[in-house]
């Protein structure tokens, strides 16, 4: 008889993987964004229309269109850095948190957006993962995760603040708001259970 024993990541191989998965995934939006300007912006329409049947099929393309270059710069930053930090917690399991925020958050869009608009761009998704990573240490109450969410609420609090106040008829609050929303119920439902608890049996 034998047994399989699987490889115990290290903390350096965690954030390696969540360096690279970032890179990538940045990178990916930087080439879309090239397509879509040697095609006119062709690509533009593909996001979500409100309310429109066909709209649907724009909720998880969205987070990689964006409007224009000033757009997605705007955007490159805090996705890589949000995304790198909640990527150290495991790559599938941040892949699952950014799957919920972006049909969630999507899904909220399509309903409250006005008429026929069409939204994209990534700042749902990082808005999501700001509410994540906000809630997320306390919940597990893990002391490491606090200190992350006191620094991510200085850094980009006040953005986050603005960004889901109906100021700018250019901006989507409603995605901010949906994606802010999207991201604290996905940290309470993905939380780890804590291990100093003992486990109940029956």
């Amino acid at each position: 008889m034998s047994t399989t024993v699987e490889p115990q990541w290290t903390q350096a191989d965690r954030a390696k993987a969540a360096a690279k998965l970032m890179l990538g995934w940045v990178a990916l939006l930087w080439v879309i964004e090239l397509v879509d300007l040697a095609t006119g912006h062709a690509l533009d329409g593909y996001g979500i229309i409100a309310r429109e049947a066909d709209g649907l099929t724009g909720i998880p393309l969205a987070p990689f269109l964006h409007f224009g270059f000033d757009h997605l710069a705007s955007n490159t930053v805090p996705l890589l850095v949000l995304g790198f930090v909640a990527a150290l917690s495991g790559i599938r399991r941040f892949l699952a948190v950014c799957a919920a925020v972006t049909v969630v958050d999507g899904l909220g869009v399509w309903l409250v957006s006005p008429s026929y608009s069409i939204t994209a761009g990534a700042s749902g998704l990082i808005f999501g993962l700001f509410g994540y990573l906000l809630v997320r240490g306390f919940v597990e109450r893990r002391p490491l995760g606090v200190v992350v969410a006191v620094v991510i609420a200085a850094v980009w609090g006040g953005t986050v603040f603005l960004g889901v106040l109906p100021t700018d008829s250019g901006v989507s609050w409603q995605g901010h708001l949906f994606g802010l929303l999207a991201g604290i119920v996905t940290a309470l439902y993905f939380r780890r259970p804590d291990r100093r608890q003992p486990a109940l049996t029956g």
